[in-house]
């Protein structure tokens, strides 16, 4: 091929953006009107037509000469010695320091030189050279940064590293909810999800029931395709052994993976010993062997297994808040909390939005439920202890969160406001203790920092546009995936301000929690108290009514009219004194004759009916008002008694 344009630049020119300035408009060509083809001109309105200005240009690529890289090393050994002496023998170092120690010019060195030793180590030991001047002046930056995440993985097919670096979502034609989400213990590349639709009517029978583990590094496709049984609604690693899962599927069994075997199950527990309703909950328990697990449905159920034999579970508790161990009055579980520090208790958010702490190492099943805590008016989606505080929790649950102290069961110390949309999933962050995530079914992600505001979230987030069904913080406390209806996890990266612990942030947390908690007790007190008045209250009016005769069915009867006749006589009685009142106002701007003015308007207060009275005007004419007509003539002769005294 001959070349005809050789061009030759340096390396940092190639790729140069190019710079544009103004100038005035150059006309390049100029065609002049034709007359003679006037009478083929046709008139079109619009008219379109296009005109490229430039000249064509040609594009190639042009490589530049490679640039050989080779790694070099050097090797720094022991120098000052002699050529002579050999520093790798020990017998000739000695001998040459012992004759180097009796020369007199070493000694003197020697002695020179330890003053400005001396001076120098005096000078470490008041002044640290290394001491941090500025770390406040630091942490006072990383706080005035304003609250913000960016999308930096999403699960999908389509890929782009401009924010959005990866996206995952369901292969399958028709979508599944990604039910439930859970990072490798040892590294932060992949990510366990387990897909399921929880929508019985909707399932079909084409549906897939495949979960996935998806490696960040290569979205294109899952690392390793898990094929259970029944769709999983609950999937966990194993923290001790990373290649080993755990599963809760939509029929009620457990199942457990090692991914060294492939996708299939390396065993699953018979459909007979196994919940009857979907396993909400599956979490892995601290033990010498690290094969045993506990789960949570909602038939109302806690079983606990062993995955080397899950013929049978090792043993059962049902979520019976009487007391009596009774299946039909459990509670449906739909999430389960573990906290590896306190290796005996667990708790259970229910469908009736009520929480139950329990012990396993109760002596009795009833023993085993410790208390309960109610303030949901619906399914508690959500359960997490601080890790921080273990006695301190939270719940997330129809349109709110809620944050409990062991200490009141009444009520939680502390609530968000209540939104517009339904809230589906929440956990703490892992290095803030004031710091806790939670989503809802708008598509949007809160975050919530209540040392810094507690009526608002201090950053909210629309990540999709369906649903959010599922929340998981990496260790790190950093990268937060979220899971959708539709089967999209996405993946943010939180700002440096919202996962940094901040200056005696701990200290702060301990007292707000302890103030709400003290606050909370005090009320407590006072509703228990009230409560006490009001049932001795209620048990003293019980204890009249037991005091009083039986009446027979005539005395009621002749109870019951007499009632009846003094209401109605107390009417009339309020009514005649109202019409009395009107008439004595009007009365007054009458004419005045003798003695019977100061009588002519008379109040039967108290005397019999005190409904009947006479008025006499100017003329002396009589006028009788409406009342009780048998009380007239007796008050007409007290009347004229009056007069003739």
């Amino acid at each position: 091929m001959e070349i005809i344009y050789v061009y030759a630049r340096k390396r940092s020119e190639f790729g140069r953006p190019c710079n544009f300035s103004d100038r005035p408009a150059k006309v390049s060509v100029d065609i002049p009107p034709d007359p003679s083809m006037a009478s083929s001109f046709v008139l079109r309105n619009p008219v379109d037509s296009y005109v490229q200005h430039t000249s064509d240009m040609s594009e190639h690529e042009v490589n530049t000469e490679r640039v050989e890289v080779e790694s070099r090393g050097v090797n720094h050994v022991e120098g000052g010695w002699p050529k002579d002496i050999n520093p790798q023998e020990v017998q000739q170092t000695i001998r040459f320091r012992k004759k180097v120690e009796k020369d007199e010019n070493y000694i003197n060195t020697i002695v020179h030189l330890g003053t400005l030793m001396e001076h120098c180590v005096k000078q470490n030991n008041a002044i640290d050279i290394y001491e941090e001047y500025f770390g406040e002046e630091e942490m006072a930056e990383v706080e005035d940064e304003p609250p913000s995440a960016k999308t930096i993985n999403i699960i999908s097919k389509l890929t782009s590293f401009f924010d959005v670096l990866l996206l995952k979502r369901d292969p399958n034609v028709t979508k599944r909810t990604a039910t439930h989400l859970s990072w490798h213990p040892d590294t932060c590349k992949k990510l366990a999800v387990a897909y399921s639709s929880l929508e019985f009517q909707q399932n079909m029978k084409d549906m897939s029931f495949d979960s996935y583990i998806w490696d960040l590094e290569n979205p294109n496709k899952p690392e390793l395709v898990l094929k259970p049984s029944s769709p999983l609604v609950s999937l966990e690693y194993n923290p001790k052994d990373s290649h080993v899962l755990v599963g809760g599927c939509y029929n009620g069994q457990m199942a457990y993976w090692d991914t060294r075997k492939g996708g299939l199950p390396v065993e699953v527990s018979s459909v007979d010993v196994s919940h009857r309703d979907p396993v909400y909950g599956a979490i892995w328990l601290q033990s010498k062997t690290g094969t045993e697990c506990f789960s949570a449905s909602t038939d109302g159920q806690v079983l606990w297994w062993d995955i080397r034999k899950l013929s049978e579970p090792t043993e059962t508790l049902v979520l019976d808040i009487t007391r009596k161990g009774l299946l039909e009055n459990a509670l449906g579980a739909v999430t389960l909390e573990f906290e590896p520090t306190m290796p005996t208790k667990f708790m259970v958010g229910t469908e009736q939005g009520i929480v139950i702490a329990c012990n396993r190492k109760a002596k009795t099943p009833p023993e085993k439920i410790t208390g309960t805590y109610s303030g949901h008016h619906g399914p508690v989606y959500a359960l997490a202890r601080n890790p921080f505080y273990p006695k301190i929790f939270l719940t997330v649950g129809d349109w709110t969160a809620r944050i409990w102290s062991e200490e009141t069961k009444e009520s939680s110390i502390m609530w968000t406001k209540y939104h517009l949309s339904y809230l589906t999933d929440g956990c703490w962050s892992t290095v803030r203790p004031a710091v806790f995530f939670t989503t809802r079914s708008d598509g949007t992600l809160d975050v919530w920092d209540f040392l810094f505001k507690q009526k608002d979230p201090s950053l909210s987030l629309k990540v999709c546009d369906e649903p959010l069904s599922s929340l998981r913080l990496q260790d790190n406390g950093r990268i937060v995936g979220c899971g959708s209806k539709l089967g999209t996890v996405t993946l943010l990266e939180i700002s440096s301000g919202l996962c940094s612990l901040q200056r005696n942030e701990k200290t702060l947390a301990t007292a707000m929690f302890e103030r709400e908690t003290k606050r909370e007790k005090i009320l407590e007190a006072r509703h228990r108290e009230l409560r006490l008045k009001e049932r001795a209250r209620s048990e003293g009016r019980e204890a009249e009514v037991e005091e009083r005769p039986v009446e027979s069915p005539q005395e009621v009867l002749s109870r019951a009219r007499r009632e009846f006749f003094e209401v109605i006589e107390a009417e009339l009685q309020r009514r005649a004194r109202a019409e009395t009142q009107h008439l004595r106002g009007k009365v007054p701007g009458m004419g005045r004759t003798g003695n019977h003015s100061r009588d002519s308007l008379r109040w039967g207060w108290g005397q019999g009916s005190g409904s009947a009275f006479q008025v006499k005007d100017g003329v002396g004419e009589e006028v009788a008002v409406p009342g009780e007509e048998g009380q007239l003539p007796e008050e007409k002769e007290e009347e004229e008694v009056k007069d003739a005294a």
